[in-house]
């Protein structure tokens, strides 16, 4: 991957500076494309301006202007030009995917009455123009068509999985309503994570989860080592059901999270150092001490803490099978997939309440689509030499005789 560096003249930083927010992020976003694209241009040209390379396949041809409408308003760009092949860029494709749901969105709102003049002035801004309801509909038409093709592609297995779910609000049957989005996290056999999918339901239900499982497993996961979630009760069922063979990690920052708000006001500094020292204990003996000492020192004065940390504990201890702390460290807790929850909040802020349940998969699929480009230029959580050792160690028997415990443990 090529590293991209961005210099500003003395003028041009006073000039961010001293304009207003939106057209100093509109400045450095057209420089940040351009920089991007000048990246682009080096990979595929097998080198740098002016460099002798072997490796050359092709020579520079000026640029020309292009224009990209964006939420901070139309950027002109320059697009590098080839001698003799084209020059291909993903900044326009992608842009134009995550840009064109949320514009659908936005004007789904308008024609259904559901807007305010800040929606409208939001389109017009966007789009430069108004847009019929036939014009909406063929957009939405191509959209659907291509996140389903994303959501339906063929899987590899994968040796782990997080999930996670956010809640949207949008309108059906003339009410507002919380929409539960269900996505997954896979990693593969050289550790490189990509989404596995996405669905919008009504709740998170035993329905939701195993249908939702079904479809990963359909498509090519079929027999996991260990899934990573929270600790909803439809989650595990769902597991237990759908991947039988699979052990089941508890998120260890939403247990600690959960005991921290059960705790004693008073004591909660204490409780949050000391369930640290357990999740960095070096084996499951240790881990187990540190437990047990805890709870014996704050039973008396956080009960129901205590009694959280007791029922959460193993299920949280499962990444404790590794031999690698690198892998437990990554593995632990959903922080990875949070993150990408967090940019699906930060986009669905623009519209605040969905119009339609299919706007919500529409504008959310263009979005995990965009993250997952992002996710491969991630470094690799762990190797494939590392996975081959792993299971060296006899880690398939011990995760599946975790599973069975676990399913056992949840049933009763």
């Amino acid at each position: 991957m090529a590293q991209i560096n961005i210099t500003l003249s003395q003028d041009e930083v006073l000039q961010v500076l001293s304009g207003n927010r939106d057209d100093a992020f509109k400045f450095l976003l057209e420089r940040i494309l351009n920089e991007i694209m000048k990246a682009e241009s080096e990979e595929q040209l097998g080198a740098s301006k002016h460099e002798r390379s072997d490796h050359r396949t092709d020579y520079r041809n000026g640029t020309r202007e292009r224009a990209l409408t964006t939420r901070l308003g139309t950027l002109t760009l320059e697009v590098p030009r080839h001698r003799n092949e084209p020059f291909h860029t993903m900044v326009f494709e992608n842009y134009k995917r995550s840009e064109a749901a949320l514009i659908a969105t936005l004007v789904q709102m308008v024609i259904n009455g559901v807007s305010t003049r800040k929606v409208s002035k939001c389109v017009e801004t966007l789009c430069g123009e108004s847009f019929s309801k036939s014009t909406v509909s063929e957009l939405c038409k191509s959209l659907d068509a291509v996140v389903e093709d994303f959501r339906s592609r063929p899987l590899d297995n994968m040796p782990f999985v997080m999930v996670d779910a956010t809640y949207f609000k949008a309108r059906e049957d003339h009410r507002i309503r919380s929409k539960a989005f269900l996505v997954a996290l896979g990693f593969n056999q050289d550790g490189k994570s990509e989404i596995l999918d996405f669905q919008v339901h009504d709740a998170e239900d035993n329905y939701s989860w195993i249908n939702f499982f079904q479809g990963i497993k359909d498509r090519g996961v079929n027999a996991p080592l260990m899934i990573t979630s929270d600790a909803h009760k439809s989650i595990v069922k769902a597991v237990g059901s759908v991947f039988p063979g699979t052990a089941w990690q508890r998120c260890q920052v939403h247990l600690r999270r959960n005991i921290l708000d059960a705790a004693n006001p008073k004591y909660k500094e204490g409780i949050r150092l000391e369930l640290q020292e357990i999740f960095n204990a070096d084996t499951i003996e240790d881990a187990r001490r540190i437990k047990d000492r805890i709870i014996e020192d704050y039973s008396d004065v956080s009960e129901k803490a205590m009694k959280i940390l007791e029922e959460g504990f193993e299920d949280s201890m499962t990444v404790m099978n590794f031999t690698s702390k690198q892998m437990r460290v990554a593995l632990r807790t959903t922080n990875k997939l949070e993150r990408i929850n967090r940019e699906f909040k930060r986009r669905s802020d623009v519209i605040q309440i969905f119009p339609n349940m299919a706007s919500v998969q529409r504008l959310m699929g263009a979005v995990a689509m965009e993250c997952n480009d992002a996710l491969g230029i991630k470094t690799a959580v762990y190797t494939r030499h590392r996975i081959k050792r792993l299971k060296e160690t006899g880690i398939e028997v011990k995760l599946a005789q975790i599973a069975r415990e676990q399913q056992f443990a949840h049933a009763a």
